[in-house]
């Protein structure tokens, strides 16, 4: 199952993403995949060391767009990776297909059942756009092979770019975090509409819900699509605050890993 988790700026994508991961981890192998070039916390919270960018693999952007432009009928994927699955690759980047055994391994951060892979981050000023980046999840995701114990939760960077760049063709779940806001909210409405037209599932996860506010989030969303809602948790917020490895274990999360695995 490959999951994406989706939403505004801040409204807690990476904090479900990782929360969710450890949960699902108990019973599943979990590949953490961070799409978001400008999130640099994710793995202190997986309690992980920062992966190498897997744009790296390909020669990084130069070498990535010179790839891209390459013909389809010849494809120039990196070196092959010992553990691959054979059969033909979907695109010009890859020589074969790819499983969680054979995942780079220098491009893999892992931590009993869960691994982290970083797509890319923007680190010099003047590189260039994100939009490599991109190109790159949507061939890494239809490259990559699962077994039925198998789960990809794909971070996303804020907003609605991947549904334009068509990324989101690749996912079976779209999570969409909705926090107590306005744009959120409005957010929310967006990310059904452009889910349904990708043929996504879309689920929504109320996040940082105080009691006293919760009925109105539910009012404002399609609460038949609602999969779960996560109270405002003060310990959570301080280990956010410290860029710590979450260590905590939350009601709403795992009646959210219940509900996808059951759905």
């Amino acid at each position: 199952m490959k999951i994406a988790v989706c939403g505004k700026g801040g409204s807690g994508k990476s904090t479900i993403s990782a929360l969710l991961a450890k949960q699902m981890a108990k019973t599943k192998n979990v590949l953490v995949l961070d799409t978001d070039e400008s999130n640099y916390g994710l793995h202190g919270q997986l309690g992980l060391a920062a992966p190498r960018d897997l744009m790296e693999y390909f020669g990084g952007k130069q070498g990535f767009k010179q790839k891209q432009r390459a013909p389809k009928t010849a494809p120039l994927g990196g070196l092959a990776v010992p553990g691959a699955l054979g059969g033909q690759p979907k695109s010009r980047f890859f020589e074969e297909r790819w499983s969680f055994s054979g995942l780079p391994p220098e491009f893999v951060e892992e931590k009993g059942k869960i691994r982290l892979m970083a797509i890319g981050k923007i680190h010099e000023f003047g590189e260039g756009c994100a939009c490599p980046m991109g190109v790159l999840t949507r061939e890494f995701l239809e490259n990559l092979d699962l077994t039925e114990n198998d789960i990809v939760i794909v971070d996303t960077e804020a907003g609605v770019e991947h549904f334009g760049r068509g990324v989101a063709k690749d996912f079976d779940t779209i999570l969409v975090v909705v926090d107590p806001s306005f744009e959120s909210l409005k957010l929310s409405k967006k990310f059904d509409e452009l889910g349904g037209q990708a043929g996504n599932r879309v689920f929504f996860v109320l996040n940082k819900v105080e009691e006293d506010i919760k009925g109105e989030l539910l009012e404002a969303v399609d609460s038949s699509k609602v999969a779960a809602v996560i109270p405002a948790d003060r310990e959570l917020f301080r280990a956010s605050l410290k860029g710590a490895e979450f260590d905590i274990e939350l009601e709403g999360i795992a009646k959210l890993a219940e509900f996808l695995d059951k759905n």
